[in-house]
């Protein structure tokens, strides 16, 4: 409880939480829990007649935890949302990651610290630039 009061990267704060209930409309909710809103009206839009659209994520908060499709949606990309209209999806596309740099989860190459740090030896096909 006291987490929600004073810290925002720990879900809503009571703040927010309050600002949802009172301005806004639940619009849907994407595959990892975020919930996605739209204003009521657009007295608060920067447009008017532009309604404000906002996400409240499930956990910690991190822009790359949105999909495509609602991304588009929340930069007025699309005017319908996912739920009512889902994105085409190609053949070649892969399944949505968020960015997992900073986790165990994150992408190391050979010779990285975190994967021992064992390098290849040098080939000796490289050559210096050097200034004419």
């Amino acid at each position: 409880m006291l987490k929600s009061i004073f810290t925002w990267w720990n879900g809503a704060t009571l703040g927010a939480l309050f600002t949802v209930w009172r301005r806004g409309v639940l619009v849907g909710t994407d595959d990892t829990g975020n919930k996605y809103y739209q204003a009521k009206d657009d007295s608060d839009s920067y447009d008017k007649g532009r309604l404000r659209r906002w996400v409240m994520y499930s956990g910690y908060a991190e822009a790359s935890k949105v999909p495509p499709d609602w991304h588009g949606w929340l930069h007025h990309t699309f005017e319908e949302p996912p739920t009512k209209e889902p994105l085409k999806r190609q053949a070649w596309e892969k399944d949505h990651l968020p960015n997992m740099t900073g986790t165990i989860n994150a992408w190391r190459p050979k010779g990285s610290i975190s994967r021992g740090g064992e390098r290849q030896k040098a080939t000796g096909d490289y050559e210096a630039w050097r200034p004419e």
